[in-house]
C-alpha cells in the first residue's frame, strides 16, 4: 500500500507543471547546447541527492523525496531572472516559493490542486534561501527535518552543476575554481558531492536519534570547514558565473516578461480560460499564466501577439 507521501510524490510528478520544467532554464538562457541543466534535471539532483541524506539520518524518505519533487514548480520561464521581473511588476510581489504552492494547491488538475499533505506543502513553501549564504543568518528554518534535507540538498546540487555548465559556456575552466575550496570539497563533481552529502550526513547524525544527543534540537547542517568551502564556492560562482552569464540573452528576457505582463493586462480577454473562471484580479492571472510558461513558449507567445523587441 502506497503511503501519504508516496502518492503526493506521484501526483506531483503527473502534474503538467512538473513536465514543463524541462523546457524552464535553470542559469543558462537558450543555451546552445543540449546537455545545460533544466529545471527539471535540477529537481531530479536536489530529490536524488536529498533522499540519499535521509536514508542515511533513518528520515522519512517519501517525504524528502515529495518535497524535492515539488519544490521549484512555481518557477517562470527564464530562471530567476523571470522571477525578479514579476516580482517587480506585480504589485503584491512574486516568490516561486510562493507560486508552487499556489500551483499544487489551486492551479493544478483543472483548478482542484493535488490535494498533497500539510508536511509536503509546507516543505514547498519553505525551501527558499532567499539568497543567502548556505546556513547563514538569513537561510530560516523550515518546519520538518526533511524540509531542511531538501534546502540544503538544493544548494549541494545547483553548486555543482553550475560549475559543469559554466565551463561548457566557456565562463571559467578547472583551473579557475577556488584552489582552497578544491582542497577541502574535491577537484571533481562526484568528490565534491560525495565530500558535502558525507559531511552533512555526519554533522546531523543527531536527527537520526541514535546518538550525539548534545543539542536540544537536531539539525541538518555541515561541519565549520566544509561549510565556509562551500560558501566560498557559492561565491565565486556568484561573481564569475551568475553575474555575467548570457547578458545579452537575460536582458532580452526581461524584455520578454515584461512586455507579456503588460500586453495581458491590457488584453485580459487574450488569457486562456482556465485562468480567469476563479474570478482573480486581472494581475493575477497574468502572473499565474506567464509563471507557467516555459522559456520556448514565453518567447512564441510573444511573436503570437505580434510584440517586437
Amino acid at each position: 500500500m502506497r503511503t501519504a507521501f508516496q502518492r503526493d510524490r506521484d501526483r506531483i510528478i503527473h502534474c503538467k507543471a512538473f513536465r514543463r520544467l524541462k523546457h524552464k532554464t535553470q542559469v543558462f538562457i537558450a543555451p546552445a547546447g543540449d546537455h545545460y541543466v533544466t529545471r527539471l534535471t535540477h529537481t531530479l539532483e536536489v530529490a536524488q541527492i536529498a533522499r540519499t541524506i535521509s536514508r542515511a539520518l533513518n528520515l522519512n524518505e517519501d517525504l524528502t523525496e515529495a518535497m524535492a519533487l515539488g519544490h521549484d514548480l512555481g518557477h517562470t520561464p527564464f530562471g530567476h531572472i523571470g522571477e525578479d521581473v514579476l516580482n517587480q511588476l506585480y504589485p503584491e510581489g512574486f516568490r516561486h516559493n510562493e507560486q508552487s504552492l499556489r500551483v499544487v494547491d489551486i492551479l493544478e488538475n483543472d483548478g482542484l490542486g493535488l490535494n498533497l499533505t500539510q508536511e509536503v506543502r509546507e516543505g514547498i513553501l519553505n525551501h527558499s534561501k532567499s539568497g543567502e549564504e548556505i546556513l547563514g543568518q538569513g537561510w530560516g528554518h523550515a518546519p520538518t527535518l526533511e524540509a531542511e534535507v531538501v534546502k540544503i540538498s538544493d544548494s549541494v546540487a545547483y553548486l555543482n552543476h553550475d560549475i559543469d555548465d559554466a565551463i561548457r559556456a566557456g565562463l571559467i575552466s578547472d583551473e579557475d575554481l577556488p584552489a582552497s575550496v578544491m582542497a577541502t570539497l574535491g577537484s571533481s563533481r562526484s568528490q565534491r558531492i560525495n565530500t558535502l552529502v558525507c559531511d552533512i550526513i555526519a554533522e546531523s547524525w543527531a536527527a537520526t536519534g541514535e546518538e550525539r544527543q548534545d543539542r536540544e534540537k537536531p539539525q541538518i547542517t555541515m561541519s565549520p570547514r566544509v561549510l565556509a568551502a562551500a560558501n566560498d564556492l557559492r561565491q565565486f560562482l556568484w561573481q564569475r558565473v551568475y553575474e555575467v552569464s548570457s547578458v545579452g540573452e537575460a536582458e532580452r528576457a526581461k524584455e520578454t516578461v515584461s512586455s507579456l505582463y503588460h500586453y495581458f493586462l491590457a488584453n485580459g480577454d487574450q488569457l486562456p480560460a482556465e485562468y480567469g473562471w476563479r474570478r482573480d484580479p486581472l494581475e493575477r492571472q497574468v502572473v499565474d499564466y506567464i509563471a507557467s510558461m516555459t522559456d520556448r513558449y514565453a518567447t512564441e507567445m510573444l511573436q503570437t501577439v505580434g510584440i517586437k523587441l
